[in-house]
């Protein structure tokens, strides 16, 4: 599949009921990324995405938010806006790992398009 589901990340200002809801849910397996309000959902090939205590947006409801991995950002992003969306956060780096741009596509959805670093 050209361009898969790469990440998928829950945003919440309640991390800790998140957390402690999904391990006595699903039995996954979490790692806490340091002094990060972040922690990594673990899977048999290693993350597969996050919990994290902070909203990309002030007030934002809780919700989780998917990435698509791409290999050009800055052309996704281009061709994304002009297919209609618009754009939340544009080229957030994270490092050692890649930079991402939060759209919200046509119909209101919000996904992230995800490229990894060159390495």
């Amino acid at each position: 599949m050209a361009n898969p589901f790469v990440w998928v990340e829950l945003h919440t200002a309640d991390a800790e009921k998140a957390k402690k809801f999904y391990t006595d849910l699903l039995g996954w397996k979490l790692q806490p990324m340091g002094d990060m309000p972040y922690t990594l959902i673990l899977g048999d090939q290693g993350g597969v995405g996050g919990i994290t205590a902070s909203p990309t947006q002030a007030n934002a409801k809780p919700h989780w938010l998917t990435y698509i991995g791409v290999p050009n950002l800055d052309a996704a992003t281009k061709k994304a806006k002009s297919l209609g969306a618009a754009v939340k956060e544009e080229n957030v780096p994270v490092p050692g790992a890649g930079r991402f741009t939060i759209i919200v596509d046509p119909t209101g959805a919000e996904v992230a398009l995800w490229e990894n670093a060159q390495r």
